[in-house]
């Protein structure tokens, strides 16, 4: 058998089933696209599923793709065992009603035997136990003898996820012979050994489960096919395990390097080789789908990923950052068939650099909360660390509990994992409770659902404002229905729309509906697409009605649609401007356009400086003034992305793309409105930029009408406040100059005046000093002095007394503030006024400390202040005998 290496058994699976009429398309994005259910998508078949439940017509009725995949469930046994991981390559071949078992058996037996040369003898198919056509095909077409074909029950061939479509299953197991095997005389398929490994997996979907375990035949039954890349790579190259497999071993032999060991002399070692080499893999793939870390959903998912690799690397002793590197070694091994991995090679390196450096810090400060959750446990004489304070560290400061246990392991010190579980069960469900009740596609049901799937809607507003077309469907909030009247909030939907629906971060047009004669009229609030290229009318009607099947005129609200486009426009030469003046690393993170206002997310790992803002704005308005020409072409993907035009991250884009130029100064995917020409836009200011997340930046900014409008309040703004300062908007400067100066001379005049009442209050309280080995006590109060006062008559009292120790108390609006100063010369011989203070305020009601020169308290019990400058008194005797 000839050996292939990871990227050339890819690349032979999608030709063959190109070559078997499948649209091979691109792995879809880690991120999930309209499906509340997952946090990342964890399997070849789940970007699909709009195909699989007839929601969404699929481009072709045969596909096949390779899928990057996360699955994080069992994360804590990745690096204890050689078969977990966290990143796979799911390779599969789908049928949206198309051929069915018999094509489906047929090929993958061709491919594995004829295409990538596998022994057939060493090649074992499964079977449900009740799927005689399925063992049939196998039997009685393939020629594989019964005594070869493995019949399993439900538990392990029949695939189902509670209610919906589900299905039998037909697996293909691999010998990789004795050597892998638990030397068993009853080893065989189905053995948890290593022996006979599954490397294809064929489920027929044929039935729908309605959630009570009564299963009917599927009208549309499909073929959902599943083979891990690196499986079939590992028994290609018959190699222990996936982490031996050609571009999973330069990885790991690049950590064994920085960390100067070998794989497989020590297994304590090599699980942390594997969890490194595991989760760079990981973090390298989800930051170029453009997720970032934080602290919830699946950019804590990375957060996590990020800080295991980290703290592996440290039991390892590895010296400094290394994170980076390796990055640099995954994407080298995977960019043939991820091309993007190259293309967001220097953001990715950023991402991951920054948060090697935030956890350096952060783990520091880990270890010393644990420091002091020790010493607590030491003073109560404990030896089990609580659940909650295990679960607090690894939520808070990322450390993984096995961490924490061979930690305090050394020292004696057990942690009570079954409290850090109920912990770690509790944050589950409330996450999940977040996610809210879903259907199987993970979005709340609605209406919609009940639309026929065939129904579609086309755009055509680019270049019209007004559109005649048919109605298809009219829905209430709650139900389909024939007809719309008066009064009655729901949905259209027609043919052909001018209205742009809420999408790449541009908010949906406005206008009505109404019918050729006038006499219906529907006001549209909100504009949306749905799954199957739908596109949905938002709004009530005001008068008249409407029945499927009648043609209506569409008008947008064109001055909404024009300010819309002016915004959106100028968030183009708002990314373009970033890149020049922050670098290339910035990417658009989310953004939000509509006639008022534009706000651009974009990725940058600091505050934008006053220069730095004026620079981005002077190039934007540059780009205006240029009055640059915007061009609009329709595209392939591939040649599009040719021409140097900016994607997005994550975005899901068909083979056509949109691109829209602004002169040569900005080009990128849309499929936006956008203004003729730059100059439409007039003029662009940035009123905001702050910080939304890790890494993550968010300008907000005007145009044009906005813009305007934001001048006007602000002149307002000044009208007013030069009204009320008796003065004109030109004098107002100086006016506050000639104020503040004035306010600080009577503020002086204050302190002052202030100061002179306090001393006459107080009198002369020298001759009540107590001398103590040369220093002199003075514990006194006054009335309604603040706390600058205090201090102020505690200087004037250490001039007159030479050295000594003072304490004022003063009641003000039933509040008491207390003062205690002392001399150097007082220090010396042990006074401190901070410890005095300590033990004086609880009898006012309150607490306060300091320095051993000065320290201050507040209490809200009058009262007590006699007590008080006794026990200050008292105190400082003390303190100096």
């Amino acid at each position: 058998m000839q050996t292939y290496g990871v990227n050339e058994l890819r690349k032979m699976f999608l030709d063959f089933f190109e070559s078997k009429e499948h649209l091979v398309h691109k792995s879809f994005s880690l991120v999930p696209h309209n499906d509340k259910s997952l946090l990342l998508i964890n399997s070849g078949m789940a970007p699909l599923k709009p195909y699989f439940t007839g929601q969404e017509i699929p481009p072709r009725r045969r596909m096949a793709t390779c899928q990057k995949c996360i699955r994080t469930g069992d994360i804590e046994n990745v690096g204890k065992t050689a078969r977990h991981g966290t990143f796979f390559e799911m390779l599969g071949n789908f049928s949206f009603g198309d051929y069915f078992k018999r094509e489906a058996i047929h090929w993958s037996w061709e491919f594995l035997t004829e295409v990538v040369g596998l022994d057939p003898n060493r090649l074992y198919p499964s079977v449900y136990v009740d799927d005689q056509e399925a063992f049939d095909i196998w039997n009685k077409e393939m020629g594989i003898s019964a005594d070869r074909i493995y019949k399993f029950g439900k538990e392990d061939n029949f695939w189902e996820h509670g209610s919906g479509p589900c299905g039998p299953c037909s697996e293909i197991y691999y010998d990789r012979g004795e050597k892998y095997g638990c030397g068993k005389p009853d080893c065989t398929v189905g053995c948890e050994c290593d022996r006979y490994m599954e490397i294809w997996n064929n489920v027929f979907t044929q039935f729908d489960n309605d959630g009570h375990g009564n299963y009917s035949e599927l009208e549309q039954k499909n073929i959902d096919t599943g083979m891990g890349l690196e499986r079939l790579a590992s028994v290609v190259q018959d190699v222990d395990s996936i982490f031996d497999i050609d571009t999973m071993k330069a990885l790991r032999d690049h950590v064994c390097r920085i960390a100067g060991v070998t794989y497989k002399e020590d297994e304590k070692t090599d699980i942390s080789i594997r969890v490194i080499t595991d989760h760079i893999r990981s973090v390298t793939f989800m930051i170029s789908d453009g997720i970032m870390p934080s602290n919830e959903g699946r950019g804590y998912v990375l957060r996590r990923l990020l800080r295991r690799a980290c703290r592996h690397g440290r039991i390892l002793n590895i010296e400094g950052k290394f994170l980076s590197g390796l990055c640099e070694t995954v994407i080298a091994g995977s960019k043939d068939g991820y091309p993007e991995l190259e293309e967001k090679r220097d953001f990715i390196l950023n991402v991951i650099s920054k948060e090697e450096d935030q956890f350096n810090k952060t783990i520091d400060q880990g270890l010393g909360i644990l420091a002091e959750m020790e010493a607590e446990m030491n003073e109560k004489g404990e030896k089990i660390l609580s659940g909650d304070n295990a679960f607090k560290l690894y939520d808070t400061y990322g450390f993984p509990l096995d961490l924490t246990k061979e930690i305090l392991e050394e020292k004696g010190i057990s942690v009570d994992e079954e409290g850090f579980q109920k912990a770690m069960q509790v944050q589950r469900e409330t996450a999940r409770a977040a996610r809210g009740v879903t259907n199987y596609m993970g979005a709340d049901v609605t209406v919609y659902e009940s639309i026929d799937p065939s129904v579609t809607s086309t755009f055509v507003g680019y270049e019209i404002l007004t559109h005649s077309s048919r109605v298809t469907v009219l829905t209430t909030e709650n139900e389909l229905t024939e007809a719309l009247t008066e009064g009655v909030e729901g949905t259209i939907f027609v043919e052909e729309t001018p209205f742009y629906a809420t999408s790449g971060g541009q908010n949906a047009d406005k206008g009505v509906i109404t019918s050729e004669d006038g006499s219906f009229e529907f006001v549209v609030k909100d504009v949306k697409k749905l799954l199957g290229g739908k596109i949905a009318h938002i709004g009530y009607t005001v008068k008249g009605m409407i029945r499927t099947g009648e043609t209506v005129v569409l008008k947008v609200d064109e001055e909404n649609r024009r300010l819309s486009a002016r915004n959106h426009s100028a968030t183009h030469l708002l990314q373009k401007a970033l890149r020049t003046v922050l670098g290339t690393h910035v990417e658009q993170a989310g953004s939000y356009v509509d006639a008022a206002r534009l706000r651009f997310d974009f990725t940058h790992f600091s505050a934008l400086t006053p220069e730095e803002i004026k620079n981005v704005e002077d190039i934007v308005n540059k780009a205006i003034a240029d009055a640059l020409p915007v061009k609009v072409e329709n595209l392939p993907i591939e040649e599009a992305k040719k021409t140097g035009a900016q994607a997005l991250f994550g975005e899901k884009y068909g083979d056509i793309v949109r691109v829209v130029s602004m002169g040569e100064f900005s080009k990128e995917f849309c499929g936006g409105t956008h203004v003729d020409n730059t100059a439409s836009i007039g003029s662009f200011k940035i009123v905001s930029e702050a910080g939304v997340a890790a890494g993550v930046r968010r300008i907000e900014a005007l145009t044009s009408k906005g813009l305007m409008e934001y001048y006007a309040n602000l002149e307002m703004i000044l009208h007013e406040a030069s009204r009320a300062l008796k003065t004109t908007p030109d004098h107002l400067e100086e006016k506050i100059s000639h104020l503040q100066a004035e306010n600080k001379e009577l503020r002086s005049e204050v302190e002052s005046l202030k100061s002179k009442l306090a001393k006459d209050a107080m009198g002369d309280v020298t001759d009540q000093a107590e001398v103590i080995d040369g220093i002199s006590v003075i514990a006194t109060k006054v009335e309604g002095v603040d706390m600058n006062g205090l201090r102020d008559l505690g200087d004037q009292l250490k001039e007159k007394v030479g050295e000594g120790v003072i304490v004022i108390a003063s009641v003000t609006d039933g509040k008491v503030s207390l003062m205690a100063t002392a001399t150097d010369g007082a220090v010396k011989k042990g006074a401190h006024a901070g410890n005095l203070i300590k033990a004086i305020a609880g009898l006012v009601g309150g607490g306060g400390g300091g320095r051993p020169n000065m320290a201050q308290a507040g209490g809200k019990n009058p009262d007590g202040v006699d007590a008080a400058l006794e026990k200050a008194r008292e105190t400082a005797k003390e303190q100096l005998a």
